[in-house]
């Protein structure tokens, strides 16, 4: 038996991953220390950006724009589509400004109470403050006039080319006593969408949740090594696999209680993001086999993420029956996971 993507799959897959991020971020502020989560964050960011800046600005038709107009396009539009409020304002060639007003699609629901300010500040360092040392453009930096984590209206801020050579310390700078412009939607720059179905947009957001947990697992490796990954992680996803399961459950239909059911939520997740997933039933137990890891294609994570992630799925069946046992294996080809009592 094998289970096809849904609709219903890719919002769930997409609030289960927004929420793995939150999660993580909070965990590492309470278990670990502040100063480690506003670490994380700056690496995680660093890493998206190298990965995705320069190819993003290309697939959006924006790399023959100026530096600053470009930069603060693509956030416009690459968050927008990923289904972040964001907005966008250009002064001039050498000034545009983008806002992502609340609710902060990082920093859910309360979440955001426990977000400290340099935690925040972190995205910027790791990625927009970047922008211009990977344009090649050295007189071109951040400026951020607001964080909603310390009360503002919006994360805001603008891209600006000095007309001179910047310092490293300019890349990302503070102006709190600046405002942005009023955001005008009706003569703002908008992406011609006739070509994106209600489908493909809802893939796209979920391939924006994703791509959180494609480069937050090799990000926790490298910064703090496989124990705190097995352990923080791990302690993240299985609050974060709990307090969802309702939630999630909810949207693809599934009752709680039996094994069978819980391997279509199981199964319903894997196919809305990609992967090739097969049940088989017998000895006493349900048997899922996935062909591959697509969410870490190419990465070969260490076995302590493999296992942190996986605990999102024990989150889950606690809640859908904790009386049940999940037990997972990477295989030769992909990955087992056995549902039993």
């Amino acid at each position: 038996m094998t289970v096809a993507p849904s609709l219903a799959g890719y919002k769930a897959v997409s609030k289960l991953y927004n929420a793995l991020m939150t999660g993580l971020v909070l965990t590492l502020v309470t278990r670990k220390s502040a100063d480690a989560a506003a670490q994380f964050v700056e690496g995680h960011f660093r890493r998206q950006h190298l990965e995705k800046f320069l190819p993003g600005l290309k697939k959006l038709g924006l790399d023959a724009q100026p530096d600053a107009v470009a930069c603060a396009q693509y956030h416009y539009f690459s968050n927008a589509l990923g289904g972040v409020k964001t907005e966008y304002y250009a002064e001039s060639d050498q000034k545009a400004w983008v806002r992502y007003p609340p609710p902060r699609w990082i920093w859910q629901g309360a979440a955001i109470c426990g977000i400290p300010s340099h935690v925040n500040a972190g995205m910027l360092h790791g990625w927009h403050g970047h922008n211009g040392v990977s344009l090649g453009n050295n007189r071109l930096g951040f400026v951020c006039t607001g964080q909603t984590v310390d009360g503002s209206s919006g994360l805001e801020g603008y891209y600006f080319d000095y007309g001179r050579e910047i310092t490293e310390s300019e890349r990302v700078r503070f102006a709190y006593d600046e405002t942005t412009p009023d955001y005008d939607s009706a003569n703002a720059p908008k992406l011609d969408l006739a070509d994106w179905p209600e489908e493909r947009l809802k893939k796209v957001e979920r391939g924006y949740a994703m791509e959180y947990v494609r480069s937050l697992v090799p990000t926790m490796l490298a910064l703090f090594g496989p124990d705190d990954t097995r352990n923080h992680l791990g302690q993240a996803a299985r609050l974060i696999g709990m307090q969802l399961y309702d939630e999630t459950s909810a949207l693809l239909g599934v009752e709680p209680g039996s094994p069978q059911s819980f391997a279509t939520y199981l199964a319903s997740l894997a196919a809305a993001q990609g992967e090739t997933i097969d049940i088989a039933e017998g000895g006493g137990a349900i048997t899922l086999h996935q062909t591959g890891w697509r969410l870490m294609d190419g990465l070969d994570p260490h076995l302590a993420a493999f296992e942190a992630w996986n605990r999102l799925w024990e989150g889950a069946l606690a809640v859908h029956n904790r009386r049940l046992t999940l037990t997972t294996k990477r295989t030769t080809d992909g990955i087992e996971w056995r549902i039993s009592a």
